[in-house]
């Protein structure tokens, strides 16, 4: 395994809406050789921003995890800080499934002693709050701060989006103790540079971690490592008759 092993990661958006994501955005990250694909949900939530939208995206997760396997796919990407249908989807597929939040949560636990989260709103803050005691990583958590923009606002109100984000990022610094800062939306792809720059402005060499693009670094790692999840850990699904759901693995 190596460079040379091929490499092919797929992007799934686990909402219904149209647009949020387009390949061009990750082109910058990718290695020599590596493939990108992207898909969406045919039916789920137009995004994702408290448990029941979480929970409304798993089904669609699950099945467009399977398909992309099918097609050759080396690992899939879940284009979410929910990480809705982590471990479902682990348990559908042999590749590497990997969820921004998770990847997040414990890369800062190795750059830093505390780290905190910026994400969206308010309704946001229970799910973050259940994944960092899933992750195991609760002590490593300064604190969650939000900023009250929904997800599909993010776009068409960037600069207050960014000014937003660098404020509760220098709070976090000066308040809270966080010494790393993760942004706790996929939505805030590409603000991550110029928050750092405001903390250095302030005197604060503090990584700002941006989800997507550590995520596929390390999927891309996982893939050429010849690692996977532990099929221990993630046994396949015993097939049976689930009623409204076409999923299945054959």
């Amino acid at each position: 395994m190596g460079s040379e092993t091929p490499c092919s990661i797929h992007l799934l958006t686990p909402v219904v809406t149209e647009g949020l994501r387009t390949l061009d955005e990750l082109d910058i990250f990718k290695s020599p050789g590596t493939q990108l694909t992207h898909s969406i949900l045919r039916t789920g939530p137009p995004s994702i921003e408290c448990e029941v939208d979480q929970a409304l995206a798993v089904p669609g997760t699950i099945k467009q995890a399977i398909k992309a396997e099918r097609n050759g796919a080396s690992a899939v990407i879940i284009d979410c800080m929910g990480d809705p249908g982590l471990r479902p989807a682990r348990e559908a597929v042999t590749i590497p499934v990997l969820g921004p939040a998770e990847t997040s949560m414990h890369l800062a636990a190795m750059l830093g002693q505390k780290f905190c989260i910026v994400t969206v709103l308010e309704s946001v803050r229970p799910m973050m709050m259940n994944n960092v005691r899933l992750y195991g990583v609760q002590e490593k958590l300064a604190s969650i701060r939000v900023v009250d923009i929904p997800v599909l606002e993010i776009h068409q109100r960037g600069d207050e989006v960014q000014e937003a984000l660098a404020g509760e990022a220098l709070a976090a610094v000066e308040q809270d103790g966080a010494d790393v800062i993760i942004l706790g939306c996929t939505g805030f792809l590409g603000c991550a540079d110029k928050i750092r720059k405001r903390l250095l402005v302030a005197k604060y060499d503090v990584p700002v971690i941006d989800p997507i693009p550590a995520t596929f670094c390390m999927a891309e790692a996982l893939v050429r490592s010849g690692l996977s999840h532990s099929k221990k850990a993630y046994p396949y699904f015993r097939e049976k008759a689930f009623v409204g759901y076409e999923i299945s693995r054959v």
